[in-house]
């Protein structure tokens, strides 16, 4: 078989079209595969490259894995503009239409009550940065900002809906010195976006402390459904 399909997201059907340059992975344009009160995003992509053991060594490819994570991510930022959708994991890819219509079948109650869940919502991620200060007490532990970094993560979660805390990131970029205190994303209705971003806006600067704002994305961290 020369081509399988590619799945990049679950939806409720919509009615807006998609950008009609927009192309997903290998330069093919997404379409729609309706089963029942659902809709998969879906592409064609060459067997030779997606294949099971081709794409387990393209995988390992840091130029090959950040060009189609750019296509994937390209797709599901055209489809938030259009409706909300469930987006599935990179290169999650079926033997034919045939094999998706069958995954929304068997997994069909589970994407429903997620898309239920994430109607009308977007995600915000939220990081901060944080460096040591210069006078620190010889054997101090704490890192100036950690204190910051909890009160605004309270307050940025009494606002949302629903929140996540990932692992800190490392910061080899920047040096040993900088550190990852907050990492955290924040499912919010669209209505109260403004509101959001203007409580960070509002945030006092501290010294030695970056906050970095990311999104308005699909809900890529609330796709499960484990509660708050």
């Amino acid at each position: 078989m020369s081509g399988l399909r590619y799945v990049y997201a679950v939806c409720r059907p919509f009615g807006t079209p998609l950008q009609a340059q927009l192309t997903g992975v290998a330069g093919v344009p997404p379409g729609l595969l309706r089963h029942r009160d659902l809709v998969a995003v879906v592409s064609t992509v060459p067997a030779a490259d997606f294949g099971e053991e081709a794409l387990q060594a393209h995988l390992q490819d840091p130029v090959w894995f950040a060009a189609t994570a750019r296509a994937h991510q390209g797709v599901i930022a055209a489809l938030t503009t259009v409706t909300t959708p469930l987006p599935l994991r990179l290169a999650t890819v079926c033997e034919d239409d045939s094999m998706v219509r069958t995954m929304l079948e068997m997994h069909g109650d589970a994407f429903r009550r997620v898309l239920d869940r994430l109607e009308g919502r977007v995600e915000w991620g939220v990081k901060v940065y944080t460096e040591p200060a210069p006078a620190a007490a010889p054997g101090a532990v704490a890192t100036p900002g950690e204190a910051f970094a909890r009160s605004l993560h309270e307050r940025l979660a009494g606002r949302a809906e629903d929140c996540r805390i990932h692992a800190p990131q490392t910061c080899p970029v920047s040096g040993p010195a900088v550190r990852n205190v907050l990492d955290a994303a924040y499912l919010v209705p669209r209505a109260a976006c403004e509101e959001f971003v203007e409580l960070i806006d509002r945030t006092p600067e501290e010294p030695g402390v970056r906050v970095e704002l990311t999104g308005p994305w699909a809900a890529y961290s609330f796709t499960g459904e484990e509660p708050r």
